[in-house]
């Protein structure tokens, strides 16, 4: 799917929906922000090693271009709105821009070889297309609740509801 077609089916997917403005910001810890230089080798933010840790350190992982508050490319900036979406506010976010080592280091661990990648508890979910189709299917609400998350759609679509 090319990157405006991906960006176009989620910004439609975005109008309807409601959004939730003034929500508190997510979280970016220092050490997921990318700002860190890749070290490389053994040991460094690309090896095995780091990366494993770094998909296991938080419950919702994303390996993005840029960062939640300012994705640099239509497919991060979608999985970041449909987080959004579902209420998804507390997620390690790391800009593999920002560390060459990283970015390649992802890649090789998940052997996918695009950015965006998710990981939910440590297991790769995919990239952009899969969780605008996890979404769209209703799939990443069952994923979320596995993982303790109530998405904010189940709220929307109550009061919805009582309407």
């Amino acid at each position: 799917m090319s990157g405006s077609l991906c960006w176009l089916r989620a910004a439609s997917l975005l109008r309807g929906a409601p959004l939730r403005w003034g929500a508190r910001p997510l979280s970016h810890a220092a050490a997921g922000d990318g700002s860190a230089p890749g070290g490389g080798g053994e040991g460094g933010r690309g090896s095995r090693e780091s990366v494993e840790r770094l998909v296991r350190a938080h419950p919702v992982v994303v390996f993005m271009k840029g960062n939640p508050a300012q994705p640099l490319c239509g497919f991060s900036n979608a999985v970041v709105q449909i987080l959004r979406l579902h209420g998804v506010q507390d997620y390690q976010a790391y800009d593999v821009l920002q560390d060459p080592d990283l970015r390649q280091g992802i890649k090789n661990y998940s052997n996918w070889p695009t950015i965006p990648q998710v990981y939910l508890n440590g297991e790769f979910l995919g990239g952009c297309d899969i969780l605008l189709q996890m979404h769209q299917n209703g799939d990443l609400v069952e994923e979320l609740k596995k993982l303790g998350i109530r998405s904010a759609l189940l709220d929307a679509e109550k009061d919805q509801d009582k309407k």
